[in-house]
């Protein structure tokens, strides 16, 4: 069940990173209160994954969900540049991901 949570908790992280472009440095109410509803159950579900799986994993896949998926997220909403070089670093974020769950023993 941790790692659904963590999951849950790295996509949450990608909405609210994206969201933080709509809140126009927090003037607009809507989009903000929306963002810091998704900053909060983030990092709820976080500590509750925690609980179970190490720090340093939890942490790390968090941050690599949300990394690469705000990423993909700006090229593709966005319309920030798409390069084979941000494809290939995006992917190896994915692979770091997935050697952290490997590794992790649970």
């Amino acid at each position: 069940m941790a790692w659904v949570l963590l999951v849950v908790a790295g996509l949450l992280e990608v909405g609210w990173a994206v969201g933080l472009k709509y809140t126009e440095g927090f003037t607009r109410p809507v989009p903000s209160v929306f963002t810091g509803a998704a900053i909060v159950a983030s990092m709820l579900l976080l500590s509750y994954a925690a609980r179970t799986l190490p720090i340093g994993t939890a942490y790390g896949v968090w941050v690599g969900i949300g990394a690469a998926g705000a990423a993909v997220l700006g090229m593709v909403v966005l319309g920030e540049p798409v390069t084979a070089a941000r494809i290939f670093f995006i992917s190896l974020l994915l692979v770091a991901v997935v050697g952290l769950k490997a590794t992790s023993g649970h």
